[in-house]
């Protein structure tokens, strides 16, 4: 299966204007954003499980990367509530599931197979900085690496914020909105932005708060196996 498999295109997704699609797990549903492979995937979606599903425990060959939108996600080496971001990289395993239901945002298949940093971090906290030159806009660092650079920001009420991706971008919304060349995005829209791309995004009235992830795009992706 191929989604959104060409990145030297400008892709969107309005991920709650699309309907949910069963995964082949009882209870575990998605919305697929880009995706190269079937169920073993370079895959990036938005995961629902409903009230006490889980998968089986599985080893994360190519690695997994994910931020809890909605509840509580769980596994043997704890709970994730939302705001939690969490990078398990290849050969890390684990039994996910959520008691009472959540929603993730979620990467598979992205890593560098040398990584093995696991690491959660809470973007629930106050450890914002000011963004040099961009007034109106706070940063807290998730991951930075000689290939990435994966941060959540906040954009003031009506903040122009100048987007730079000599090596692609994707942007998440978490809450409130923005608009890029004349389109709204809103909460769990999803942009992806081809090397060398340049535009500005306007936040909404009531600001906007966004995961990003830079300089990934600099390789071409590698479909699973390869």
């Amino acid at each position: 299966m191929e989604l959104n498999a060409d990145f030297d295109k400008r892709a969107v997704v309005h991920a709650a204007q699309i309907p949910w699609k069963p995964s082949p797990m009882a209870g575990v549903d998605r919305r697929m954003l880009d995706r190269i492979g079937d169920e073993v995937a370079r895959a990036t979606s938005i995961v629902r499980y409903a009230p006490g599903s889980r998968f089986s425990a599985h080893t994360h060959t190519g690695g997994e990367e994910f931020l809890v939108l909605e509840g509580v996600f769980q596994d043997e080496h704890g709970d994730f509530p939302a705001g939690t971001y969490v990078r398990n990289p290849p050969t890390t395993s684990h039994t996910p599931g959520s008691e009472d239901g959540c929603v993730i945002f979620v990467k598979l298949w992205q890593f560098d197979m040398q990584d093995r940093n696991q690491f959660r971090v809470d973007t629930n906290g106050d450890d914002y900085v000011p963004v040099q030159n961009a007034p109106g806009v706070t940063r807290m660092d998730l991951h930075q690496d000689a290939d990435e650079d994966v941060c959540t920001e906040h954009w003031a009420p009506g903040t122009s914020v100048a987007l730079h991706a000599p090596d692609g971008m994707e942007i998440l919304v978490l809450s409130g909105s923005f608009t890029e060349a004349g389109e709204q995005f809103s909460k769990d829209s999803w942009l992806r932005l081809p090397r060398g791309a340049e535009t500005t995004a306007t936040a909404g009235e009531e600001g906007t708060k966004v995961w990003i992830k830079r300089r990934h795009l600099a390789r071409p992706p590698q479909i699973p196996g390869t």
